[in-house]
């Protein structure tokens, strides 16, 4: 999750709010691929999930990356809890999951090359203290009491708020991980077109990037668990945002939409003061009961826009959030997928072309079978599979049409990145159903083979 923001200007009007999202709107020239990816670190000996201290931790993995590849610590009431190097930050999930969020970078060429830099760094000071880091999209075998709380003041308030408003939310916050990418929007009419193709498909990623069948030791009859634990989680602030296909939909629409999530915090002097649940339209008036008197500052909208979790959503840019954590080869996929997408006109205008028609019934059934039967799911009379093949082909051209080339000019574009997905459709598995079919196989029934055969 996000390292808090500090400062910022001070906010009195909703139009302020409005301009802050409207502030990230940039000529094409600009846009820029942002790369998230999380992964579970754990004891090579015992398979146990990494606490925060001790020889084998998330502290030591940290530290180690602090002073072997010159990462600046970022600290929280004297604890380390994050990196910062070059438009990057390595920061802690509430588990200890370790993110990557990656700077903002002009090809996949880059930001691929950004993540093989980062795993090679990671595997380097794991392997001295006997560390080994996994790409799933939910802890196979670990409990709720397994994992360590991380010391970050908001995930003590997240935790103590998530069962009052849903059943899932501490699944998500301990034992889920994620690959993201984050893209720009030329103007509110760019937006508006990017977000409504790219919610309607963001099943289609879901089944593509599947790879949670597993869930404390069992096989889930789910292709990816991890989506099954965001529809429990909290309806104020998870979906597919029904009025983003509606006639109006703006920045000012998403404004609205977000003033009415309940808050989590306030962060004050590296500390993070507890609003759970009040109303930042409060906070807009001045009337906010932790902070009474007080006014927001364009730091704290910023804070509240990341405590906003739907399949997409924007701040002053847009991040896609449907896809299961996974494998080097797949977290370079996922870049991929959505830039192919989203940043080629004509890309973009096929994609809604194909997906402009459905109703907001079948855009709720598709985000269903996708997480629960991933490519063999049914929509519209035929398998997901055939569906997703159209869409990638439609990513395919558009990054054969942004013609980006890599490698000094030997690579024409960066339509190979989709590659892994090209072999996941044309097989019609998913990498859960690798899993499973391993699990089922080779492994008998042995899941902590996982660990050796499926570790970076």
């Amino acid at each position: 999750m996000s390292i808090p923001q500090s400062g910022g200007d001070l906010i009195e009007t909703r139009a302020q709010l409005i301009e802050f999202l409207s502030d990230g709107c940039k000529p094409s020239e600009d846009w820029r691929i942002g790369t998230e990816h999380e992964k579970f670190g754990y004891c090579l000996e015992t398979h146990k999930s990494l606490p925060y201290e001790g020889d084998r931790s998330v502290h030591a993995m940290l530290s180690g990356l602090s002073s072997r590849f010159d990462w600046a610590p970022i600290e929280e009431q004297g604890k380390l809890i994050g990196l910062k190097k070059g438009g990057a930050n390595i920061s802690l999930e509430p588990g200890g999951q370790l993110e990557l969020s990656g700077a903002p970078l002009e090809t996949i060429h880059q930001t691929c090359d950004e993540v093989n830099t980062h795993l090679a760094q990671v595997k380097a000071i794991a392997d001295e203290i006997g560390v080994g880091f996994i790409g799933l999209g939910a802890a196979p075998q670990w409990r709720h009491e397994d994992v360590d709380v991380m010391p970050k003041g908001r995930y003590a308030l997240m935790e103590s708020y998530m069962d009052k408003v849903g059943s899932t939310g501490k699944w998500m916050m301990f034992r889920s991980c994620t690959v993201q990418v984050n893209l720009d929007f030329g103007s509110e009419a760019d937006m508006v077109h990017k977000f409504r193709t790219a919610m309607a498909l963001q099943p289609i990623a879901t089944a593509l990037f599947a790879n949670s069948p597993f869930w404390e030791g069992e096989v889930t009859g789910w292709q990816s668990w991890r989506m099954r634990i965001w529809r429990d989680l909290d309806a104020s602030r998870t979906g597919t945002l029904p009025f983003v296909f509606e006639d109006g939909m703006s920045f000012e629409r998403y404004v609205d939409y977000a003033l009415d999530v309940p808050m989590y915090f306030v962060y004050r002097d590296g500390k993070y003061i507890n609003a759970l649940g009040q109303s930042f339209r409060d906070f807009l008036k001045g009337e906010l009961p932790a902070l009474p008197g007080e006014k927001p500052t364009t730091a704290d909208w910023g804070d509240h826009l990341t405590t906003i979790f739907p399949d997409v959503r924007i701040k002053q840019f847009m991040e896609m959030r449907g896809a299961d954590a996974g494998p080097w080869r797949r977290l370079c996929a996922m870049p991929a997928f959505f830039v192919g997408l989203l940043y080629d006109q004509s890309a973009l205008d096929a994609a809604w072309d194909l997906c402009k028609d459905w109703t907001q019934e079948e855009r709720d059934e598709l985000r269903y079978v996708a997480a629960k039967d991933g490519l063999k799911g049914q929509f519209r009379g035929e398998p997901v599979q055939a569906l997703a093949a159209r869409v990638l082909q439609i990513a395919q051209a558009g990054l054969a049409a942004r013609g980006r080339a890599g490698a000094g000019g030997l690579i024409p574009d960066e339509t190979h990145f989709l590659a892994a997905l090209h072999d996941i459709v044309e097989r019609g598995e998913t990498p859960a159903d690798e899993l499973l079919a391993r699990y089922h196989g080779d492994w008998q029934g042995d899941l902590s083979r996982i660990y050796a055969d499926y570790s970076y």
